[in-house]
Parts: C-alpha cells; sequence; structure tokens
C-alpha cells in the first residue's frame, strides 16, 4: 500500500505543478480576453459607424444620380431647342455664300463696263463711314457700296 500512497502522492505533485505552470498561461488568457472584449465594443461603434457611412454614401449617390439626370433633360432640351437654330443657320450660311458669289461676280461683270476710274467724290459729298481702301482707288459704286456694308457688318465702320 505503500507504493500506492507515493504514486499516489507523486501524481498529486504532478498535477499540482501543472497547475502552477498554468496559472501564468491563464492570467495571460484573462487579460486577452479583456483586450477582446473591449476591441469588441469599439469594433461595433466602428461597424455601426461604417453602416451610418454607407448608408450616407448612398443617399448621396441617389442625390447624385438624380442631379445627374436632371441635368441631362436639361442639356437634351437646349439640344432639341439648338438643333433648328443650327439648321436655319447653316441655310442662311449657305444663302450668304451664295449671295457673296453672285455679289462678287457681278463686281467682276461691272468693273470692265466701267472702263474708267469715276473722279473722287467731293469732300461733302462722301459718306463717313466709307472705309478706307487697302487695294488702291475703288472702281465702281457697287464696290464701295459693298466695301461699306462689309464694314458695317463687321463693326469697323460704326464709331
Amino acid at each position: 500500500m505503500m507504493s500506492l500512497s507515493w504514486l499516489e502522492w507523486g501524481l498529486q505533485l504532478a498535477v499540482l505543478l501543472l497547475l502552477g505552470a498554468a496559472i501564468p498561461f491563464a492570467i495571460r488568457l484573462e487579460r486577452a480576453l479583456r483586450e477582446i472584449r473591449k476591441d469588441r465594443s469599439a469594433m461595433e461603434t466602428s461597424a455601426q459607424g461604417l453602416s451610418e457611412a454607407a448608408a450616407a454614401a448612398e443617399s448621396a449617390i441617389l442625390r447624385l444620380r438624380a442631379t445627374a439626370e436632371l441635368a441631362g433633360r436639361q442639356v437634351q432640351e437646349r439640344v432639341t431647342t439648338a438643333e433648328p437654330l443650327r439648321d436655319d443657320l447653316r441655310f442662311l450660311i449657305e444663302r450668304a455664300e451664295t449671295l457673296a458669289d453672285r455679289l462678287e461676280s457681278l463686281v467682276r461683270t461691272g468693273r470692265p463696263m466701267a472702263g474708267h476710274e469715276p473722279p473722287p467724290a467731293p469732300a461733302a459729298t462722301r459718306p463717313t463711314r466709307e472705309p478706307p481702301s487697302d487695294a488702291g482707288p475703288l472702281r465702281s459704286q457697287a464696290e464701295r457700296d459693298l466695301l461699306r456694308a462689309l464694314s458695317i457688318g463687321t463693326g469697323k465702320g460704326a464709331r
């Protein structure tokens, strides 16, 4: 029986040593669990903040989408309004080019008919808005009228 008691004492001593060695590990584990609990509450707060930020971002995206759709509709309305004006301007430009070509051909055909250079107009009857001639003296009344119309149209003659 004696050997059984020494064996029992040996086993109890081994269990006691193992328990003594486990106490520091248990203390570290308890501290780590305490930190995890603290971090868990912070993490829950962060998760709640993150979900609020996600909801705010989603509502901002919806507002941005609505604004973009409104701007798109406004641009489309302006484009729709501008298309007929563009077509009208193209038509007017084509007509103006045709008329300018006709006027140029009339001026060219009128030059040989003038035959000679007309005398300069007296200062009292000379129009005040006549542009200065860069190409020498004018040869016909049509050319003077054309240059006067062009200078008024570009704003050079209006003072």
